[in-house]
């Protein structure tokens, strides 16, 4: 017999932005933090999140933790989900699963042997309205045409700072591995056609930034600190070309200096009985497009949605549900899998990890070629 959600326990590494994020999730699905690992103990005791583990081995030797929450800058994902599935421990990654897809497949290999449950954090997949978008997307005929783009601007001036912006710690790609890759995902989940060949042109807009000598917090203000000048390697805009299995052409711009996008995530597929599109600024919505009847605007309403859609929603309409939902939701589907002692279908496992740093290596290859690239998964 099968154990119950609630009874499971989880271990959190890093507690920054996102590592907060998660564990409120996990709270709110009554699975308990038994503690986290920071950067060192002390900064971890001053966020007063949860106990505080000494290291990550002192975690991973705990047999308290079920689950292994990784939220930790882009380097360190390879060695940390290879120690804790070696700890027998399930595990789930915040995305780039690694910095390369050849650790990416790697860690697929060995997460697929071990059994245990595995998933990257593709999260907005479980924003009920995306649901929607996916379970109507075969009405829509054969898909023609889908695009969209992620527009951010945190990263706008020349003194905006994080580790994202060093590639020893955030990889080549920053803009398409950071967000880009929710896109990618993303669309590829909604349509369930599977990227063949990009065409990709990046560009750094901003190429010498004002680097804090100090350490800087994701979305933290840093104005008054002592600065130096650092050249920039990495992209801070992309216009990417997709061509999908199947026929269907693509379009994706992303951006982390688009001044007055906060998270600009949206798409539209068009197809030839009908389009859909969404946003995730109005994330409770779906639009819906025809020729010859009227278009329609789909609010984000259980009654109204397909049943695949309604089980990951949970408030009436009219009482939003929002970015931190799609954290508990994406839990609850990767917890009954543990709970059930196998891994599940209904949650990006890393499967959809490596997919990722696959198109993220084509990507950099056609900007640095100028050509189409072809995806070999």
């Amino acid at each position: 017999m099968g154990r119950r959600i609630d009874d499971l326990k989880a271990g959190v590494v890093g507690t920054g932005f996102i590592g907060a994020v998660h564990m409120d999730a996990l709270r709110r699905l009554g699975v308990e933090v038994t503690g986290v690992v920071g950067s060192t103990p002390e900064r971890a005791e001053a966020k007063h999140l949860a106990p505080v583990y000494v290291s990550y081995d002192a975690l991973l030797a705990d047999a308290r933790v079920d689950v292994v929450h990784l939220t930790t800058p882009n380097h360190l994902h390879y060695p940390q989900v290879k120690a804790a599935l070696e700890a027998g421990k399930h595990v789930v990654c915040e995305k780039p699963l690694a910095l390369s897809a050849a650790e990416s497949r790697e860690l697929l290999e060995l997460a697929e042997r071990s059994g245990l449950v595995h998933c990257t954090n593709f999260n907005i997949r479980f924003y009920p309205m995306v649901q929607e978008a996916r379970a109507r997307a075969s009405g829509l005929g054969e898909i023609w045409n889908v695009h969209g783009g992620y527009l951010q601007d945190w990263l706008l001036y020349p003194s905006d700072w994080n580790w994202r912006l060093e590639p020893a710690k955030g990889g080549a790609l920053r803009a398409v591995a950071d967000i880009g890759s929710h896109w990618l995902d993303l669309v590829q989940f909604v349509t369930g056609l599977g990227v063949e060949r990009v065409f990709a042109d990046l560009a750094t807009a901003i190429p010498v930034r004002q680097r804090p000598t100090g350490e800087v917090e994701t979305f933290a203000a840093a104005d008054d600190v002592e600065r130096v000048d650092e050249p920039m390697a990495t992209e801070d805009i992309a216009h990417i070309l997709v061509r999908f299995r199947g026929g269907a052409r693509g379009s994706c711009v992303v951006s982390q200096v688009s001044a007055g996008r906060k998270n600009s995530i949206r798409f539209e597929v068009d197809g030839s009985r009908g389009s859909l599109a969404w946003d995730g600024e109005a994330h409770e919505r779906l639009s819906l497009g025809r020729r010859d009847a009227p278009n329609e605007l789909l609010l984000r309403s259980p009654a109204l949605m397909d049943a695949s859609a309604r089980a990951t929603t949970h408030l009436p309409a009219g009482h939003a549900e929002g970015f931190a939902d799609t954290f508990r939701e994406r839990y609850r589907a990767v917890y009954r899998a543990v709970a059930a002692g196998e891994p599940g279908k209904d949650y990006p496992t890393f499967r959809a990890g490596h997919v990722e740093n696959v198109l993220g290596e084509a990507i950099a290859e056609s900007n640095h070629d100028g050509r189409w690239v072809e995806v070999s998964l």
